[in-house]
């Protein structure tokens, strides 16, 4: 079968394609990108606030900087196939070291649904679920046209685009990308932190930076600007000048002015209001002003490009941790106190693949590359007086991985002293009839073809391709009609023989139609964006819509891609999370706290001394937090709080015991078959009645947490007793009816 091309870190092809289309002790880097030199050099460096202001912290504790990194398929833990090879953390002790041995490494924290890079870190970025900021389905989707047929869209886009659709010039759906429940543009993550003096360095951090240089360049530059020309002219080097890199500034810094190449930081939805404010977007205006001569050099002193002549941003899949951390470090050098960074994966081999597996010679270089970087980065920060006594670092990975592939034909390898041995194949063919037992690959599958040669289903349909496919039947029927249930039906009886284990299994774990989509926080304001149905399948697997037939075999082991997320699958949901820095608690490594990506905005939040202008989903993780770092409104009813907080989370966390049972409720009920459709409907009411409650009890919840944490009101005890009292009869429902 011919390469299903889709990514290579999956967040960047997606971005690449949509732009191409238009240890032990605590050591505290360098290395960012290059562009086209402005006439002004950098400015001396001057380690510490924005001009002006940018006073943040707690009774803990001031804290001057705040360095928030986002890893790209980083793992805590080791793969069940090669289970003595370290992971990925313990193959960067000195980053491993620093977040135990300096605060708390949270290592049973979960990801939103659907567990893909996009919907991952803006669920990180703003603290709340894919309904209330517009992606939950990542990193591309599709969208409804007039015509019932349905196009692409790319959740990589800047903050205030509109839908990008890389296929067209006249989108039919022009609705915000980042969109609220009410159908504005999300709020921005910046906001509190320019308010309060602060400037914001964005490294690669999406959608917070120009994502692609076809619908982001008219966003924010216009479309008959210098810069739009230059996207006409060279769109290689418009690239490398105008995507991925960007800071936004106070009010009081000069940093971004007009002569540096600013423009206006337009937030047209913020609530507050948001006017007067600038930005710098790409590495052609932020570059002179944070490397000496305009020209940087990632950590090993290699100066930045793109790998073809366009010195500047390197591409999504070229931000490794030498690149990102040096750009963080000149940023925090040069009046930037706030610093978010994205870091690419390590387990491909970029930028064109393939996958490693566990334990192969690139892999651990790979590794062992990163934690060289970050040894680097964390003596450099201390140098620069940048240490865990005033600065607040939050180091997080957007999901984990699935690890799709055999044994190691050495399975006592351990990667370090002795390498694993791999094999790269695409099979079955004519020339590999028979797949190596040590194959690296995720099992691809033909969903067009399984359906018309095992259920006879040739029903008109697209697919968002992926280990938890979104399915659009074309015309976008109604859940209840027979055109619906059919497909769900059938797609619920596919079988399929894994090429790994040998055995034959049922190729759907879950499926969730539109009621239970919404209870698992996927159906935002705009309906075009709804998929028919969403398909959890087991995690070996991913799945895309080819020929109708199985003429070329429709299961087939891939070997250039085999690192897995997106489904449901406690390998894939459960990631890590390690806070730093005044206020923070030294409780090391612990798993005794559940908490899932909404989470880290509240805390975020908390420990600065500021607040949103919107309610979060998540909440403050106040069991991290020194006791002098909490409002005085949330000291008290300690039990009480606590076991709020919990009950919280299992209730309204795609991944909490709520939403696991209740997609056992509705993969029973879209299997059904009964006369008159009856248990469908039956189960779909009872779903949709215990969402309702769910969603009025977490309201309820919030709004009595909420007041605590951030409103100065001492949390009511006996509202709180009555609601945690709620929220577990409403989880044993949902579990008895999983039964």
């Amino acid at each position: 079968m011919a390469h299903i091309t889709r990514r290579s870190a999956p967040r960047a092809l997606a971005r690449l394609a949509a732009s191409a289309s238009l240890a032990g002790s605590l050591v505290l880097g360098s290395a960012g990108f290059a562009a086209a030199a402005l006439t002004a050099p950098a400015a001396a460096p001057t380690v510490g606030t924005a001009a002006g202001g940018c006073d943040l912290g707690t009774a803990a504790g001031n804290v001057q900087h705040v360095i928030e990194i986002q890893f790209d398929n980083v793992h805590f833990a080791r793969t069940a196939n090669a289970p003595n090879v370290p992971s990925d953390l313990e193959q960067m002790p000195h980053l491993l070291n620093f977040l135990e041995s300096n605060g708390a490494l949270l290592t049973d924290h979960h990801t939103p649904l659907i567990a893909h890079t996009a919907t991952d870190i803006l669920t990180t970025l703003t603290g709340v679920y894919g309904d209330r900021m517009g992606v939950p389905i990542a990193n591309s989707f599709r969208y409804f046209t007039p015509t019932g047929s349905t196009s692409l869209g790319v959740s990589f886009a800047y903050w205030t685009d509109p839908i990008y659709d890389p296929t067209t010039s006249n989108a039919t759906d022009t609705t915000y990308n980042m969109l609220t429940a009410d159908g504005k543009n999300a709020p921005a993550p910046w906001v509190p932190f320019t308010r309060a003096g602060c400037n914001v360095g964005m490294v690669a951090t999406a959608n917070t930076i120009l994502e692609n240089i076809g619908t982001d360049i008219p966003t924010v530059f216009g479309a008959s600007s210098p810069q739009a020309a230059e996207v006409a002219a060279n769109p290689a080097q418009a690239t490398a000048d105008f995507v991925g890199i960007g800071v936004h500034c106070a009010k009081v810094s000069g940093l971004c002015s007009t002569a540096n190449g600013g423009v206006a930081d337009r937030l047209p939805d913020e609530p507050g209001g948001y006017s007067g404010y600038q930005a710098l977007f790409g590495a052609k205006y932020v570059d002179p002003q944070v490397y000496a001569g305009g020209t940087p050099v990632d950590l090993n002193g290699q100066t930045i490009s793109d790998g073809h002549g366009h010195v500047g941003f390197p591409g999504f899949d070229g931000m490794s941790a030498a690149v990102s951390l040096s750009y963080v470090a000149a940023m925090q050098e040069h009046g930037v106190p706030v610093t978010y960074a994205y870091i690419s994966d390590a387990h491909d081999a970029h930028p064109n693949g393939p996958a490693y597996g566990p334990g192969e010679p690139g892999y651990v270089a790979a590794l062992k590359s990163y934690d060289d970087a970050f040894a680097a980065f964390f003596q450099r920060l201390a140098n620069d007086g940048i240490t865990p006594a005033n600065s607040l670092f939050i180091v997080t990975s957007d999901e984990n991985d699935h690890f799709a592939g055999g044994q190691p034909s050495n399975p006592s390898c351990d990667g370090i002293t002795t390498a694993c041995v791999w094999s790269h194949v695409n099979c079955p063919t004519t020339a590999t009839p028979v797949c190596p037992a040590n194959n690296v690959g995720e099992l691809n599958g033909n969903l067009r073809g399984l359906l018309a040669t095992q259920q006879g289903i040739t029903t008109a349909f697209t697919v968002h391709s992926d280990s938890a496919p979104n399915v659009y039947i074309n015309g976008n029927p109604a859940p209840t009609s027979l055109t619906t249930r059919a497909f769900e039906q059938a797609t619920a009886a596919l079988n399929v023989t894994n090429l790994y284990s040998g055995r034959t299994e049922q190729l759907a774990n879950y499926l969730a139609d539109p009621v239970e989509e919404k209870l698992l926080h996927m159906v935002t304001a705009d309906p075009n964006r709804t998929p028919t149905f969403t398909l959890f399948a087991k995690p070996d697997y991913y799945l895309y819509a080819g020929a109708p037939n199985c003429s070329s075999p429709c299961i087939e082991e891939e070997f250039g891609f085999a690192w897995n997320h997106g489904d449901v699958a406690p390998d894939i949901n459960t990631t890590w999370l390690g806070l730093v820095g005044p206020g923070v608690r030294r409780l090391g490594q612990t798993a005794a706290i559940w908490s899932d990506h909404t989470d880290v905005r509240p805390t975020l939040m908390a420990l600065t001394g500021l607040k949103d202008d919107y309610p979060t989903d998540g909440r403050v993780l106040w069991e991290t937090m020194d006791t002098l770092a909490l409002p005085p409104s949330l000291r008290g009813h300690v039990p009480t709080r606590d076991a709020l907080g919990v009950v919280l989370k299992q209730l309204d966390a795609a991944v909490g015991d709520f939403g696991l049972a209740s997609l056992v409720v509705s993969t029973r009920a879209a299997a059904s078959n009964s006369p008159g459709d009856a248990t469908y409907a039956a189960l779909e009411a009872k779903l949709q009645a215990l969402g309702q409650e769910r969603d009025a009890l977490v309201a309820k919840i919030q709004a009595n947490l909420q007041a605590a944490e951030f409103g100065g009101r001492t949390l009511d005890q006996p509202a709180a007793m009555a609601e945690i009292g709620q929220g577990w009869s409403l989880i044993r429902a949902m579990e008895a009816l999983a039964s």
